[in-house]
């Protein structure tokens, strides 16, 4: 049996149920994962919480994320698994109206055409959580859509991070960096609209970012402190020391200012208190200049 075009070999398979597009109406088979038998070497983990695998001899690169989002290969649909059939009657008739602009939007973010009925891979997996990020617009807030256009966001940035260093000087770099900003916009936004109420995320089991590990709501406040750190403003001096404090701020909230917290997780304590380090080094050396 050959590779063909729907699956890997040896590394996934469809799924025997079709999935029918809540949008257009096309029937498709989801291709799927298999995960067991060596397949996934877990590295790493970086700082902004993303697993990377080591490459296996016998079946290659494999990118897990790329199977954890769903995009419908007629009309570009794309949402995590369990919101695909949750759009709403209005929803649908706005989303059906920019099918078009979601494919000049996929050609313009990866340089070229996607066909989703392919077998998945690293610029598929990119645009897939891309799209995401603008379909959940369109979603009722009681589906919490800022949280997971947060995830989505970060997510592409993970995989457009990935692309550059297998694709350099196809500006994938800079899409990566878009998308992480995008990201701490939106997780901002969700603490916000959690204080006001209207979108509820106290509750939420998906936190992720990833999808190997769960950080809950401390992996929140986390990324926002990474984030703002590594993507907030640097131009203006004063606004940089405004950005850093700010961070400074998320990542205390993590370990007390010293005061470790045995129940947050291992990676997110120790990682909190090497930014928080730098951070404050940082302000020190902006107070001197100023």
């Amino acid at each position: 049996m050959e590779e063909n075009n729907l699956i890997r070999l040896k590394v996934t398979y469809l799924a025997k149920e079709e999935t029918i597009c809540p949008i257009c109406k096309n029937s498709f088979n989801r291709e799927l994962m298999l995960s067991k038998g060596g397949r996934l070497q877990a590295d790493v983990i970086t700082d902004t919480l993303h697993r990377l695998y080591k490459p296996s001899k016998k079946f290659g690169e494999i990118y897990p994320l790329a199977y954890s989002i769903i995009t419908c290969p007629s009309c570009l649909f794309s949402v995590l698994p369990g919101d695909f059939y949750n759009a709403t009657l209005e929803d649908k008739e706005f989303i059906n109206e920019k099918v078009n602009e979601r494919i000049d939007f996929v050609k313009k973010i990866i340089g070229k055409s996607i066909n989703f009925l392919n077998y998945k891979t690293i610029e598929s997996g990119a645009a897939g959580y891309a799209l995401a990020v603008d379909c959940y617009d369109y979603f009722s807030r009681k589906y919490i859509p800022v949280i997971k256009q947060a995830i989505c966001s970060i997510r592409a940035a993970y995989l457009f991070e990935e692309l550059e260093s297998k694709k350099p000087s196809q500006y994938f770099d800079y899409i990566a960096e878009l998308y992480y900003k995008k990201a701490l916009f939106f997780y901002k936004r969700a603490i916000e609209l959690e204080q006001r109420k209207e979108q509820i995320i106290g509750d939420f089991k998906a936190f992720g970012p990833d999808i190997d590990k769960n950080y809950g709501y401390d992996g929140l406040i986390y990324l926002i402190g990474i984030l703002t750190y590594k993507y907030g403003r640097k131009d203006d001096k004063e606004l940089r020391k405004k950005d850093l404090e700010e961070a400074r701020l998320y990542l205390g909230k993590l370990f007390g200012l010293g005061k470790a917290d045995f129940k947050k997780p291992k990676e997110i304590l120790e990682k909190s208190k090497d930014f928080h380090k730098l951070i404050s080094d940082e302000i020190k050396e902006i107070d001197e200049q100023l």
